[in-house]
């Protein structure tokens, strides 16, 4: 166990010093959930909760990472009905959650923002996870959801990348340290490293994750502007080297993709397919425009096609992002559920 202390006045407009607790637990003591076949993840989160009613999230700064404070039990209730659509990945809702925007937006302090994140976890996740495991024998895995730098500067530049143009991985590295400790003193089975736009922060992540968090797993996701390229211009193929390399890094893949690009996407990295299976879970369709959202109000069709496809292109997680809900998830498991009754999967 290390002490370390950790300054983000250089990301922040205010003077935030936390004291964080490493704690070094040997890789063998980590069980790994994510062994085996195909499995189906859950959907966008954000998109169940305005599903359900709380529409006024799209335009706040917070996102859905706001509801953790202010009303908890709507995200769970949330995570409950993509359980039941049967995914057997279940995310936390701390894709947007950051100190800066937690003290900015909320007046919480550095302390009372972990104590959120590892909240997500331990009293919204875990118990719905331990109580389908006592009821129905399934193995559900909890997966510990770290967004990209720019979601949290509410800018769009998750789809840009063009922060990465001014920050070093050290940088990167610091701002992402806290809440990674948070998820992982938390007990998730894994991380989620979702929405990268970038090489340059994909392998700040990897590093990280080698160097302080050897007893975690984590997949390695990027955002992609075309059937080829992440958002911030890498091909693909280049950008996921840093997970392939890392022997903590279960899968490698896109997400809060359009559907149509993800085939293209998966044949670009099939290279990879003998040393790392992938991880797929795309938007219904369109791009994120900043200041404006998403530029088409599409549905994600011809489900069974595509899991079929992601299926025989290399994926063994499969989910949604973006605008997918419990209802496409639940089309997913039934797809996934006949392929492996052929045998196919």
């Amino acid at each position: 166990m290390m002490m370390c202390s950790y300054s983000l006045n250089k990301y922040c407009n205010h003077s935030v010093t936390l004291t964080i607790k490493v704690v070094l637990i040997p890789m063998a003591l980590k069980r790994n959930k994510m062994d085996g076949i195909c499995k189906i993840l859950d959907g966008g989160l954000a998109s169940q909760l305005v599903a359900n009613g709380y529409s006024s999230i799209d335009s706040d700064p917070l996102w859905s990472a706001r509801l953790l404070h202010t009303n908890p039990a709507a995200i769970q209730n949330a995570h409950q009905q993509f359980l039941k659509a049967g995914a057997d990945i279940l995310e936390t809702n701390t894709y947007q959650v950051s100190i800066e925007g937690f003290k900015d937006y909320l007046s919480l302090s550095g302390e009372k923002t972990l104590q959120c994140i590892q909240e997500s976890v331990t009293k919204l996740v875990k118990p719905l996870v331990e109580e389908c495991e006592r009821n129905t024998g399934r193995s559900v895995s909890i997966a510990g959801s770290i967004g990209p730098y720019g979601a949290c500067q509410h800018d769009g530049s998750e789809y840009t990348g063009n922060y990465l143009d001014s920050m070093t991985v050290q940088q990167l590295m610091d701002w992402h340290r806290p809440r990674l400790q948070a998820l992982s003193e938390a007990g998730v089975d894994m991380f989620a490293f979702e929405t990268i736009p970038g090489a340059k922060e994909g392998e700040a992540l990897v590093q990280l994750l080698q160097q302080e968090f050897p007893q975690q797993k984590a997949w390695l996701s990027f955002t992609c502007k075309d059937g080829s390229h992440t958002s911030h211009g890498e091909l693909l193929v280049d950008a996921v080297k840093s997970g392939i390399d890392c022997d903590q890094i279960t899968h490698v893949g896109v997400n809060c993709v359009a559907p149509d690009l993800v085939e293209s996407l998966l044949l670009s990295l099939q290279v990879y397919r003998d040393k790392k299976p992938f991880i797929v879970y795309p938007n219904s369709g369109g791009f994120w425009k900043s200041g404006k959202g998403w530029d088409a109000d599409t549905k994600l069709s011809n489900i069974e096609s595509f899991v079929s496809s992601c299926v025989r292109n290399g994926a063994k997680v499969i989910g949604g992002c973006c605008k997918v809900t419990h209802t496409e998830i639940e089309a997913m498991r039934i797809a996934l559920d006949k392929l492996k009754l052929r045998g196919d999967c």
